[in-house]
């Protein structure tokens, strides 16, 4: 059973639509690799600042309850150190 030339007509013009130059879809890949990178640049920049090396978080003067400074939990990595 041979593909009839109206479902390759059909295949073609999807291709095209989906993978075609300055189509809304690849124009809408694009803007989704953009924003995949800032959201990299953006986790590279938090891990920047748990080092103590960026801005500070806002966070430092914060007293719990008890009277006590909330301690920040442990990352996994420093906890397979211990």
């Amino acid at each position: 059973m041979s593909p009839h030339w109206t479902g390759i007509l059909i295949v073609a013009l999807l291709l095209l639509v989906l993978f075609g130059g300055r189509g809304k879809i690849s124009a809408l890949m694009g803007d989704m690799a953009k924003g995949i990178t800032a959201f990299r640049k953006g986790l590279k920049d938090d891990g920047k600042d748990e080092d103590g090396s960026g801005k500070d978080s806002g966070a430092s003067g914060a007293i719990g309850s008890d009277g006590a400074a909330p301690s920040e939990p442990r990352r996994e990595d420093e906890r397979a150190g211990s």
